[in-house]
């Protein structure tokens, strides 16, 4: 598919259990995945740590791709087939992404404005520019050294909360 912003490259299985335990995923929390691509990311944070996961994913054929592997794994998560910027992530705890420099410089305003205090972003490779680091992992897979960055979002004095007083 043209036109997206991403290339599609798989997050290895081992990288996505080191980013959802950097993030403390809980049992019961709500997990995003911000360009789903194959769903990995919900199946692990679904079965292996309880989540309740929802998927973004903009390319149709990525989609298909994560209701066939939902349904052989056994494990339910919400598929939302559509641009991510356009979906409302404030009942977010948790949000994971692999995207780019640029998109997490597009994606990183959203955030701020839309997510609840104390909501986790946790980042393969490419930082979220203008947030504060709350926590920074390594892992290497491959032979390659890859960062994994972790972000809490704060209450910004400076614009309203929009669901009221913490």
């Amino acid at each position: 598919m043209t036109g997206l912003d991403v290339a599609y490259v798989p997050t290895p299985k081992t990288i996505v259990r080191q980013m959802l335990l950097l993030a403390r995923v809980r049992r019961g929390e709500i997990l995003y995945d911000l360009g789903a691509g194959d769903g990995r990311i919900l199946i692990e944070g679904a079965r292996g740590f309880g989540a309740k996961c929802i998927g973004v994913e903009l390319d149709h054929e990525r989609v298909a791709r994560i209701r066939e592997r939902l349904a052989v794994t056994k494990v339910e998560a919400k598929i939302i087939e559509g641009n991510f910027m356009d979906v409302d992530l404030s009942d977010a705890d948790v949000i994971a992404i692999y995207l780019s420099e640029s998109v997490n410089a597009r994606l990183a305003p959203k955030l701020s404005a839309e997510l609840k205090t104390g909501a986790r972003v946790v980042s393969l490779d490419y930082p979220l520019p203008d947030w504060r680091l709350e926590k920074k992992g390594e892992v290497t897979s491959a032979g390659l050294r890859r960062q994994i960055y972790l972000y809490r979002a704060q209450y910004d004095i400076k614009r309203p909360n929009p669901r009221g007083p913490d």
